[in-house]
């Protein structure tokens, strides 16, 4: 069996970062994992090629002779994802697909044409799957309502990867999240019992990355990390042995929850392991939201403290937000510019709220009808307009998300939060072998020094931070000017989120301006006296 592992373009989002990327070199930020993680899946006897469009065109010569195309995106890929599939069909190809997208609406695929259905965890449905390829199917759908003992999980086929695309890598240590939040489609997908892979397990990723010679970050794609803290402490005592005798190749990036800060014992251990940023779901700063939304991880201690203690341990932090919640009141916007800046953020991730399909949220809006339009999901990101109705004037949530989003990535105001952020933060606690640095990252460096220290009007005021976060706090010059680096992409991604939720805006006000004129004038007739 020849096999095309096909992975859909990402659309301009938080997380593309395409002109901090050219500065080093690099076309994509992480590698499909859920693909090459099939890979290792299917039979080794297969010969099996992957193309991410991320990262490198798709040519005729990939199409030739391929028996099955297999593809898996998440909903932001959704465009490119139905084109591969419709494509794939007029070349004569198998089809088969699976991952978030497909497994939150399968009925998108099946439209676009697709021959096979592989949803939910792929270790329970891709046995089934390769059943019934032996048995001859050309058709199927398959699904699984177990959850799958992910320590059973094979090490990814990382072979496949074009290391020098990428900026980071990518592992997965578990599954799922003991949280409710109404709007999260991770407990919908993976459970709420977070399942985790054995350490030995992670650290046989870990060699398998480490002997085909990969160097530098690596993504810890966990929903959130700290869903188990027994386990992620048993795993982090022995990553930290690892990472000392292998001279600390790799940096590591996660998700976790805001209740980390809780755990003083949990946070050394991540910085003993070389662990350098942490995203976090803040959400919101107003405590009602929270509470309707049943993020009341995020209510037991204050916001604002749990970032201090955080950043203070040592740890960069993203954080997410969200303007657009149910009983919100006007200003939502301007208290998470407050909040960021309080807390010294340098990279809010602003979204406006999403109901994701099959969630709590999801079905309480069906349930009472302001669902816009439940048959269809845009790309979810952040340059999504709200697709459902809120509970104040959608014009005024927009607007104030566009105001706001610009704020956030004003120049000036970036390089101060980001400057504020690691003067605060406390020391490394590893020290990576300098083989580590490579040509690309220095060449980078210069790039950085040629955009913001000498073209750029905030020249003297980036100048000024470096000097002195150099004298105060040299430790982390290296995570400080990557940040400085983020800045490339957000400062032409604002432009972008502006223009298109007003785009979106103009169109949705211009319905609903027919829409209204069309009942005025459908009353008007009624009202009419019979002649």
């Amino acid at each position: 069996m020849r096999v095309l592992l096909l992975y859909p373009l990402f659309p301009k989002s938080f997380w593309s970062f395409e002109r901090s990327l050219e500065l080093v070199g690099r076309k994509a930020l992480l590698p499909p994992l859920s693909l090459v993680t099939v890979a290792a899946m299917l039979p080794q006897t297969w010969e099996m090629k992957l193309v991410d469009r991320n990262v490198q065109d798709l040519t005729e010569a990939d199409w030739d002779g391929v028996d099955l195309v297999i593809l898996s995106a998440m909903i932001v890929q959704k465009d490119d994802f139905l084109a591969q599939i419709r494509d794939a069909k007029r070349r004569g190809k198998r089809v088969a697909v699976g991952g978030p997208y497909p497994t939150a609406l399968p009925q998108d695929a099946q439209t676009a044409g697709v021959d096979y259905l592989i949803l939910d965890e792929g270790e329970m449905t891709l046995p089934l799957f390769l059943e019934a390829l032996d048995q001859g199917e050309t058709h199927g759908v398959f699904r699984s309502t177990e959850k799958p003992d992910v320590t059973q999980t094979p090490v990814p086929r990382y072979d496949l990867l074009k290391f020098d695309a990428y900026d980071n890598m990518a592992v997965q240590f578990s599954r799922g999240c003991p949280f409710q939040c109404e709007f999260c489609d991770i407990i919908v997908l993976y459970g709420r019992k977070p399942r985790t892979k054995a350490p030995s397990q992670l650290l046989g990723e870990l060699d398998a990355l480490h002997n085909l010679g990969w160097r530098g970050g690596i993504f810890l794609v966990d929903d959130n990390f700290i869903g188990n803290k027994r386990n992620v402490k048993l795993l982090l005592q022995d990553l930290k042995v690892w990472q000392r005798e292998h001279q600390y190749p790799f940096g590591f990036i996660t998700e976790a929850s805001v209740d980390l800060a809780d755990d003083s014992e949990l946070m050394e251990l991540m910085l003993d392991c070389n662990f350098g940023t942490v995203f976090l779901g803040i959400e919101t700063p107003d405590e009602d939201s929270l509470a309707l939304t049943k993020k009341f991880q995020n209510t037991r201690n204050p916001l604002v403290e749990s970032v201090a203690k955080i950043n203070a341990a040592g740890l960069r932090i993203i954080a997410g937000f969200i303007i657009g919640f149910d009983g919100e009141k006007v200003g939502a916007g301007e208290r998470v510019i407050r909040f960021v800046e309080q807390t010294n953020l340098p990279m809010p991730l602003f979204s406006m709220l999403q109901a994701l399909p099959d969630t709590a949220l999801w079905h309480r809006l069906k349930k009472e009808g302001r669902l816009l339009d439940e048959s269809k999901v845009g790309n979810l990101n952040q340059t999504t307009l709200l697709n459902f109705i809120p509970t104040r004037p959608i014009e005024d949530i927009a607007r104030e998300y566009v105001t706001s989003f610009w704020e956030l990535y004003d120049p000036g105001r970036y390089l101060d939060r980001t400057y504020r952020h690691f003067m605060t933060m406390g020391k490394p606690h590893c020290k990576p072998a300098i083989g580590n640095v490579n040509l690309k990252l220095v060449q980078g460096i210069l790039k950085l020094f040629w955009r913001q220290g000498v073209w750029r009007k905030t020249r003297w005021k980036f100048w000024h931070h470096l000097f002195s976060l150099l004298q105060h706090n040299p430790g982390v010059w290296n995570r400080y000017l990557a940040t400085c680096a983020y800045a490339e992409h957000f400062l032409e991604y604002r432009q972008l989120v502006r223009d298109q939720i007003e785009a979106q805006l103009q169109e949705f006000l211009a319905v609903q301006s027919r829409v209204e004129a069309q009942n005025a004038s459908l009353e008007a007739e009624l009202r009419e006296p019979v002649a």
